[in-house]
């Protein structure tokens, strides 16, 4: 049965999330503050962690870099009642995979923990390994590395750069970058994709000002010439 954790301190978010995910079919486990909800994902084997940005004791953006920083990679969807882009950028950059602002529709969450989920557990198809200049991503291990030296990445940063691998030469749409890669079932700014590129730029290209990797193409997308 797939396991999800949920951190969060208000009750009127965290007991209505909690039903409708056991409805779901999901065995559900809950922390209702930041070192709490830390000392469980550290401890105990979960597929996906629902992460509250505002916690008692420990915020969000701190048990994101901690658990990065000890190496759990259990996929991450961060909830934050900010609008502040800079706020979302940062949990991004801290690890987590995706976010959902509050107030949200219990049918936008579910949509977004299926769509974690499935990028998690679904094998890559059609290159599992690939190499360019210093850099080798394994697609099957999920492993990167750069001159040797590994590079953290989310599963959501895994797909998204394998859909790229896979279009290598080819200029693509942000629109068909999100329906391959979060799911047509899910509503996404485009501007998303736009942040992950630029986190994939910042731990890939030399200089990511001016990529050589990963290019933008004014009025349409992106083109992966790695």
């Amino acid at each position: 049965m797939t396991k999800i954790l949920i951190v969060e301190d208000e009750e009127s978010i965290l007991m209505p999330l909690e039903d409708n995910l056991k409805l779901e079919g999901y065995e559900v486990s809950c922390a209702r503050d930041g070192l709490e909800g830390l000392s469980m994902a550290a401890e105990h084997s979960f597929d996906l962690i629902v992460l509250d940005i505002m916690l008692p004791k420990l915020d969000g953006f701190e048990v994101c870099k901690r658990l990065r920083q000890d190496r759990v990679m259990t996929p991450i969807l961060m909830l934050t009642a900010k609008s502040q882009e800079i706020d979302k950028v940062l949990g991004l950059e801290l690890g987590a995979d995706d976010y959902v602002t509050k107030p949200f529709s219990s049918r936008e969450l579910l949509a977004r923990i299926k769509s974690i989920l499935r990028r998690a557990k679904e094998p890559h198809r059609g290159i599992d390994f690939y190499r360019f200049d210093a850099i080798e991503l394994d697609f099957v291990k999920y492993e990167a590395k750069k001159q040797g030296q590994p590079i953290p990445l989310t599963a959501l940063e895994f797909s998204l750069l394998h859909f790229l691998v896979q279009n290598k030469g080819r200029a693509v749409h942000r629109n068909e970058v999100l329906d391959s890669v979060w799911g047509k079932d899910v509503y996404v700014d485009a501007r998303t994709v736009d942040k992950h590129i630029s986190l994939l730029r910042k731990k890939f290209e030399d200089d990511p000002q001016e990529p050589k990797y990963i290019l933008g193409v004014r009025g349409v997308g992106y083109k992966f010439t790695g």
